[in-house]
């Protein structure tokens, strides 16, 4: 269920017939509807939406984008806050980024599945009260701000599924992913959309205390347990009963401490160290790492009980350079977040820089990129952020790929899937790549790309 502090959908499109076919389909937001820019941004000023669904042709351009982006651009220079969802055809990838770029939410190409489009906004609606219940939280932990967790592609829109499905549940889950991608953010949104968010997230980073001190953070002592020990310390799992636990880089804890990590997880109760009472505790566990537990596992690193207890549910978090356009779209939060904080006016990304932070390979993933955001909020001169300005120049130079048949199948493979995405037979995808039928068959074998042939054989084939 939506938080009732934050609603109201607005909707813009001229086409009368798709204005009926949007109100109804999401008449549980009581939505507006308006059919130009003028009328949108009178909506906008009196209501104050936490929403905006918009189509880029919009009257007197309604076959251009103008009128388009300089609704986007209104919309953000009136509330940064208002997550916009840009609508745009097959074709209009280009339109799409530099949307994004301008700082909408997302983007969502025709033909509409309302069911996906339904997905998309209630995401948008859910971060909106995210925003919005931990707005002064955020402003005065210096650096703790929790990453919106947004992404188009493929494999994020499976995570974000997966993180709707289990959040409410009581069920185990392991998040997998390279240092950076945000395996942290996402336990947060876990826990913000769980039945404990009232609770307390209490993280700890296994890697980051060391093993003799480990198990006394964990668990906790009693006076006098060991030379130091002067007062009783509860413990983190004890600390954090009636919320959540995160153990991050679970995969480097001692192996004597996953025995009694597993103990809690079975029994529910902990024993303080120098103490003999059991204490019940109410916590759920959530763990993530960055290594191959199932290798560690046959290395004995690892409890084999231990992983099947942690791993009900496993999500993977891609690497930054897997995700396409969701690259942008993290570029454009955080160029927000830190313009606010550094009380900057900026309008947002030359193409240049969009093409740079898309053709980066990103080796340290989305923590890489804020940095680079942050530092370039922080030092540019001008009221948009060039590529000089992100330091991507000298490195798009200088990077040079060992091999160049693996660039290009990384490139074929990309433009087969994004197409095959965007085309209702396999004749158009063939057509929109410039090949034949055949050619485009034998590509797809090569690349073992059959799942993305689902309902795209022609009729006559």
């Amino acid at each position: 269920m939506l938080n009732s502090t934050t609603k109201g959908l607005l909707i813009v499109e001229d086409d009368p017939g798709l204005q009926s076919q949007l109100k109804w389909s999401f008449e549980e937001f009581d939505p507006l509807i308006a059919g130009t820019r003028t009328e949108a941004i009178g909506h906008l000023r009196r209501e104050r939406p936490a929403v905006v669904i918009t189509d880029l042709g919009l009257p007197p351009d309604p076959g251009g984008s103008s009128e388009g982006f300089a609704l986007v651009e209104e919309i953000m220079d009136f509330d940064p806050g208002i997550k916009v969802i840009v609508v745009t055809g097959r074709e209009e990838k280009d339109n799409a980024v530099r949307a994004i770029g301008l700082g909408a939410y997302d983007f969502y190409q025709k033909p509409i599945d309302v069911d996906m489009l339904k997905f998309v906004v209630e995401r948008a609606f859910r971060l909106a009260t995210l925003e919005q219940e931990n707005r002064k939280l955020m402003e005065s932990q210096a650096g703790g701000h929790p990453d919106e967790m947004v992404g188009s592609c493929p494999q994020m829109q499976d995570v974000l599924k997966t993180v709707g499905k289990v959040a409410s549940t009581s069920v185990a889950v392991l998040v997998l992913g390279e240092t950076g991608t945000g395996k942290g953010e996402l336990v947060k949104a876990l826990h913000a959309q769980s039945d404990r968010s009232d609770g307390k997230l209490v993280t700890i980073n296994c890697t980051s205390i060391p093993e003799s001190l480990l198990e006394s953070e964990l668990f906790g002592h009693e006076k006098g347990a060991f030379t130091g020990a002067v007062n009783r310390k509860i413990g983190k799992i004890e600390y954090a009963s009636g919320g959540t636990l995160f153990l991050d880089e679970i995969g480097d804890m001692p192996v004597p401490l996953q025995a009694k990590i597993l103990h809690v997880l079975q029994e529910k109760k902990i024993v303080r160290l120098g103490g003999n009472e059991e204490i019940p505790v109410d916590v759920r566990i959530v763990c993530a790492t960055h290594q191959d537990l199932k290798q560690y596992i046959q290395g004995g690193q690892f409890r084999e009980d231990l992983y099947y207890r942690i791993s009900e549910i496993v999500v993977e978090l891609p690497p930054l350079r897997e995700r396409g356009g969701d690259i942008v779209l993290l570029a454009q939060k955080f160029l927000q977040r830190y313009a606010a904080q550094q009380d900057r006016v900026i309008k947002g990304f030359s193409k240049e820089a969009l093409k740079a932070l898309q053709a980066y390979n990103w080796p340290g993933n989305i923590r890489e990129l804020e940095n680079r955001i942050k530092r370039a909020v922080v030092m540019v001169e001008k009221p948009t952020i060039s590529v000089s300005d992100l330091e991507l120049d000298a490195l798009s130079e200088s990077y040079v790929p060992t091999l160049l048949r693996d660039v290009r199948a990384q490139a074929e493979i990309e433009a087969i899937t994004m197409t095959l995405m965007n085309s209702k037979t396999l004749s158009e995808a063939a057509s929109s790549l410039g090949v034949t039928r055949p050619t485009l068959y034998n590509l797809i074998a090569k690349y073992e790309l059959e799942n993305h042939l689902a309902g795209k054989q022609d009729q006559n084939a």
